[in-house]
């Protein structure tokens, strides 16, 4: 889901990879070993003569049926892609905040070419919105800041991504493992040739940028073909999207953000004392309520005692401050952030605004 914008703080599948058959200090197999046809023919760099990687496709093989001779094919055409490496190591130039991370997803460009999409799949969009219960701009602002509406879905092989991120990436190599054997898996069920898959160079794939374990669990059939495809069926785009989001707690009709604000625009510290690191919403309506929140939203968002989140970001123009509901929540199981939560958001609202 997903794409990973901040390395998708996404991840919760783990697979072990633990067992297997070492090698020793001569590269040479233990007594007792076996090894296949496409494994004696491959070069020694390749990632197969390497023992995590042989470790890691016995237990997938073994977890999931998958043959592994067919899963050492694959595997031996792989190659280390180094930069995938410079570009999830490449410490960020700046940490961008709401008043640097606005501009990049809520232009005029962008907008217009939302109010086309939504009036292109207008039938599509109807529908998943009556199926799933999302609106459809929340969706469309999803596929426009993921990928401008399908046209930048990334130009990096995913085998050859996930590969080098699983075996020469340690600090994620366990979530990269998963999503890994998740890709493998997906492509079996799926039909599609393992090497002819690109996306961006962290593995997200398709329109939406659907991460494998993503793909797996929340792609849905919309278009009714017997297959889910999203990379070239609109249709399952969107349905996957709106399929995504009911899954993770959509509440229809209601609230997501509101803005908080005050005389001269100074935030009390009180309310910035509710901010809290944290995505989950942990603050009573009632407090909120106390300090002298109105929004329109209120009721409904906490109705059942739901809770709401308080923010403080850094705008163009000083501190905003901004209540927010359980569907802003969602939006952040797509992409674990506020600021990409809150893009999506106002590129939504930006499709109703006059045209310019």
């Amino acid at each position: 889901m997903m794409k990973l914008h901040y390395l998708v703080a996404t991840a919760t599948l783990l697979l072990g990879a633990t067992a297997g058959h070492p090698l020793r200090a001569d590269n040479s197999p233990e007594s007792g070993e076996t090894r296949s046809a496409a494994e004696e023919l491959v070069p020694a760099e390749n990632y197969l003569h390497r023992a995590d990687v042989r470790e890691f496709l016995d237990q997938l093989s073994r977890d999931s049926d998958l043959d592994r001779n067919r899963l050492a094919g694959i595997m031996a055409r792989a190659k280390r892609q180094q930069s995938v490496l410079d570009a999830i190591s490449k410490p960020a130039e700046r940490t961008l905040n709401w008043a640097r991370y606005r501009p990049i997803f809520l232009t005029q460009k962008r907008i217009d070419q939302g109010r086309e999409f939504m009036r292109e799949h207008a039938e599509l969009l109807e529908r998943a919105t009556e199926t799933y219960g999302v609106p459809a701009d929340i969706i469309t602002a999803i596929i426009g800041v993921e990928t401008f509406y399908g046209r930048i879905t990334g130009s990096h092989d995913v085998l050859d991504s996930l590969a080098t991120l699983a075996f020469d990436y340690p600090p994620r190599a366990t979530f990269f493992r998963s999503e890994l054997a998740e890709f493998l898996s997906l492509s079996a069920a799926e039909g599609w040739d393992p090497h002819q898959r690109q996306g961006s160079y962290a593995g997200a794939m398709g329109v939406p940028q659907f991460i494998s374990s993503s793909y797996r669990q929340y792609a849905v059939d919309f278009d009714g073909d017997g297959k889910r495809d999203l990379f070239d069926s609109m249709a399952d785009v969107i349905g996957s999207v709106a399929n995504y989001f009911a899954v993770h707690g959509w509440e229809k009709d209601a609230p997501v953000a509101e803005r908080w604000s005050f005389p001269d625009d100074d935030i009390p510290a009180q309310v910035r004392s509710l901010v809290r690191s944290s995505l989950t919403p942990t603050v009573a309506g009632d407090t909120v309520a106390a300090l002298g929140f109105t929004g329109s939203g209120l009721g409904t968002g906490t109705r059942d005692n739901e809770h709401l989140s308080v923010m403080v970001l850094e705008g163009g123009d000083g501190d905003e401050a901004w209540v927010a509901y359980r569907n802003f929540y969602v939006i952040t199981r797509y992409n674990h952030s506020r600021l990409y939560a809150m893009a999506v958001l106002q590129l939504a609202q930006g499709f109703h605004s006059n045209p310019e």
